[in-house]
């Protein structure tokens, strides 16, 4: 089923990154333990984009972690458009794990599309310098992005970050010069800090004062759960295109109306029951195809409740759907759901998790110096997903 709201004039031009062109100029946010390729093949089916996979960790790459090469596999239908974000401190590091995707093709097939996380707020990795406290070196930020351009040779590399620390501590307008110099196709801006984490509004006017201060395309991160949420950040912030975390969990159709709204469309889905069954069983299928059947329903469980926000759905049921264990068991349990409208009422609201702010953990002395080129000690993740 789908809305059709007042026509509207508006449309984004395709994003380009170097030879990439991204049309509608979407992008799906790597999130971790859910941008695997079954929920990115379940969003592309709804509409086009780039959709990254989750976040790479460069030392697990070039030591050929196992589970780190296994992630790090584009899919059949992204041969044209596989897009890959790694997570890095150290330039040389960082440079090989690019070479070796660039290059060597571990991911089974060459990369379109480079990402550099400098925005993870996430503790653990903040307290060692990593994330969204390493752009506060500002001269190891450089020496990164530069290692990974020349590494990457013509495959486009972007950056992501936050706008800073804490309000004290913002870093976003010299990222932002930093990326533009050494070569980076593009940059996106998520518009909080890393003490905010997820919590209060996104600030979007950083993402305006970003595309004034750079001449390469900005593209906007933060509180987009609709559409013309999409649209209204385009039109406040003059941002090239939209980065799409949290407002698509439970809701891989909004590729479908964010492509529409980038066209001048106004038709937007609203889902009845039975289709929103049908899209779940799909994603767990494509889990269960990747994974193995037991595994892939367990890992679809996290998606439930995403998935059954607004609808009319009773207890003992959502317990059960919370702890299904094979696909037939998944399709008797939704077809036990009486059919009933989408929930209007949860349009437009937040989604996926929250949080209260919180002072940033750092490393010890990591403000003294906002020269000093050193990678931070211990900051290398062994692990890839975050």
């Amino acid at each position: 089923m789908t809305a059709t709201l007042e026509p509207t004039t508006t449309a984004l031009p395709p994003l380009r990154l170097g030879a990439l062109t991204v049309d509608p100029a979407v992008v799906l946010a790597p999130m971790a333990g859910i941008t695997n390729p079954a929920f990115r093949t379940l969003c592309r089916e709804f509409g086009a984009g780039l959709y990254v996979c989750e976040m790479i960790t460069t030392r697990a790459l070039v030591e050929r972690s196992a589970k780190t090469l296994q992630m790090v596999r584009a899919t059949p239908d992204e041969k044209d458009a596989f897009s890959v974000q790694l997570y890095g401190v150290d330039p040389a590091t960082v440079g090989r794990a690019v070479e070796m995707l660039v290059d060597e093709g571990v991911a089974g097939t060459r990369p379109a599309h480079i990402d550099l996380n400098f925005g993870c707020p996430v503790p653990k990795v903040t307290r060692k310098g990593g994330g969204s406290a390493l752009p506060w070196h500002r001269v190891l930020l450089r020496d990164i992005v530069r290692e990974a351009v020349r590494a990457a040779g013509d495959v486009p590399v972007t950056i992501k970050t936050r706008i800073g620390i804490d309000a004290d501590h913002v870093t976003y307008l010299d990222a932002g010069r930093i990326a533009q110099d050494e070569g980076a196709a593009a940059i996106t801006l998520h518009g909080r800090t890393a003490d905010q984490l997820y919590s209060g509004t996104a600030d979007w006017s950083s993402i305006a004062r970003l595309v004034e201060a750079v001449d390469i395309p900005v593209l906007g991160n933060g509180d987009i759960w609709e559409a013309d949420d999409a649209l209204r950040m385009v039109a406040e912030t003059g941002c090239a295109g939209v980065v799409i975390g949290r407002g698509c969990l439970g809701r891989p159709w909004l590729f479908g109306d964010l492509a529409a709204a980038f066209a001048g469309e106004s038709r937007r889905a609203l889902p009845t029951f039975r289709e929103v069954a049908a899209i779940m069983h799909r994603h767990a299928a494509l889990l269960a195809a990747e994974h193995g059947e037991q595994h892939g329903c367990s890992d679809f469980r996290k998606h439930v409740a995403w998935y059954l926000k607004g609808f009319s759905v009773g207890s003992d049921t959502r317990r059960a759907l919370a702890m299904v264990s094979g696909l037939d068991e998944l399709a008797e349990l939704l077809a036990g759901i009486a059919d009933q409208p989408y929930p209007t009422a949860v349009l437009g609201a937040p989604r996926g998790r929250t949080s209260t702010p919180r002072p940033v953990a750092l490393p010890e002395g990591w403000l003294a110096d906002r020269d000093d080129p050193r990678p931070p000690v211990g900051a290398e993740l062994e692990t890839s997903g975050g």
